[in-house]
């Protein structure tokens, strides 16, 4: 791991950004690619690791973005503390845009619960649609902290911006699973099933190398650009993530799974940031 740190430190903070993105999407990819070796997973399970993504998302968006944000900040009192508060607002309602137009449909939901504008497109499509806008913040936000890093911020650093990529990826991983199998199970071949389980994934190396570039290029947004990051995964979290959870009867088992990802992505951002 230190290795890779000081590998990070040397090079183009875009570069690193995209190949912290390419990680995070590679661990999507490797999720997507059991259904290779198995066509369908239990439900129980399913929920467990949807919980788990929640949880690290949750504990990513303070630990590893508001909680910087807001130190970084100029200020005292109430003046510290605005535009993290503004950036949090934005991004929540960019999410909450794109979640009214992008037509998509829940893992866990019918075809007549699909979101978004009316389209005659299929369910695979639609559903790795709806994971992609989970991953739209993602890719955001472990773009913006590694530009953070690069642009001199205090309370930004390489060793958290690995962190994060790597809590990140590691819920990826059950999300290429969430994809890839129900949509084998509904009687998609196994390559096209991984190919949309993986593909919801693409726009994290692309949204992290926006995040980098962004604040680079306007270093003061920073704080402003952690927090829209932050408030666009909680939106994610509570309008999507938590409800998929809840559409069965293991809502205990997501609940732990939660917290278990909380837990672990609180150990990775304090542990190694």
């Amino acid at each position: 791991m230190d290795s890779v740190i000081a590998y990070l430190e040397q090079i183009d903070p875009v570069m690193a950004a995209l190949y912290a993105g390419l990680f995070t999407w590679g661990l999507t990819a490797l999720g997507a690619s059991f259904v290779f070796f198995f066509k369908s997973m239990n439900r129980a399970v399913l929920d467990g690791m949807l919980g788990f993504t929640g949880g690290v998302m949750v504990a990513a968006s303070f630990w590893s973005l508001l909680a910087p944000g807001i130190e970084m900040s100029p200020g005292e009192g109430f003046d510290k503390v605005w535009p993290s508060a503004i950036g949090f607002f934005l991004g929540a309602l960019f999410i909450f845009g794109l979640d009214k137009i992008l037509p998509h449909v829940h893992i866990n939901f019918k075809d007549s619960q699909s979101e978004g504008l009316k389209t005659p497109w299929h369910r695979t499509t639609l559903l790795t649609l709806a994971i992609t806008l989970h991953n739209i913040p993602e890719g955001l936000a472990v773009g913006v902290l590694f530009g953070g890093v690069a642009a001199g911020f205090d309370g930004a650093s390489i060793s958290a911006a690995v962190a994060l990529a790597l809590g990140i990826g590691l819920q990826n991983f059950p999300e290429g699973i969430a994809v890839a199998m129900p949509l084998r199970r509904t009687g998609v071949s196994r390559k096209k099933s991984f190919m949309f389980g993986q593909a919801s994934a693409l726009v994290e190396p692309i949204f992290a190398v926006l995040g980098a570039w962004a604040v680079l290029t306007f270093q003061p947004i920073l704080p402003y650009a952690l927090a829209f990051a932050a408030g666009a995964m909680i939106f994610v979290v509570i309008e999507e993530v938590i409800p998929e959870t809840q559409m069965d009867k293991n809502t205990d088992i997501a609940t732990m799974g939660f917290i278990g990802g909380f837990i672990m992505m609180m150990t990775l951002d304090v542990g190694l940031g």
